[in-house]
Formats: structure tokens, C-alpha cells, sequence
């Protein structure tokens, strides 16, 4: 399982997560998920440690927590959703009025 953080400055990187999270135990893997087409970071991160004690451990001390300017949301991260593999959006049936 994994940690989300929200609410993150868009100016952190990797190492800042490592940092601040070692704290709390050892980081096994961190991702920060950027825009397709901006490359820009997303605002959100995941972190991934080597027991769910310590990820317990590091919610419990950054969930509200204010760093780099902003009040960070921590908590476990969900299971990903699964996508349909149809893309785009509009679901229904389109007809013509013509």
C-alpha cells in the first residue's frame, strides 16, 4: 500500500518527499504524477514505505501538517480505479436532428 499526499506546492520534488517522510521510516518509492501535456506536477504525490507502521506513523504526523507554504492532506492512498477502455466522455446515443 501507499501514502497520498495532497496539496502539495508544485515546486517539491522527489527528494524533498524523501527527506521529510525518512522521519517516519524508510522510503521504498515515491511518485509525483505530472500533466500529460504540460509536463507541470499534478499537486499530489504518493509514497511508498517499507511497513504500513511507519506509513501509519507518518499520516498521523503530516495529515494537516503545514509545509512549503501549504497544509498538506495525507492519508492512505485508494486502489486505483479501473478505467473502461473507452476514451473520451459523452456516454449516450447521439443522433442527428437533421
Amino acid at each position: 500500500m501507499s501514502v497520498y499526499v495532497g496539496n502539495l506546492s508544485f515546486d517539491v520534488r522527489e527528494d524533498d518527499l524523501n527527506q521529510v517522510f525518512a522521519e517516519y521510516g524508510t522510503v521504498k518509492r515515491v511518485q509525483l504524477p505530472t500533466d500529460r501535456e504540460t509536463g507541470r506536477m499534478r499537486g499530489f504525490a504518493f509514497v511508498e514505505m517499507t511497513t504500513d507502521a511507519e506509513e501509519e506513523a507518518a499520516i498521523a504526523a503530516l495529515d494537516g501538517a503545514e509545509w512549503m507554504g501549504r497544509d498538506l492532506k495525507v492519508n492512505k492512498a485508494r486502489p486505483r480505479e479501473e478505467r473502461s477502455n473507452f476514451g473520451g466522455g459523452g456516454g449516450g446515443r447521439r443522433t442527428n436532428r437533421f
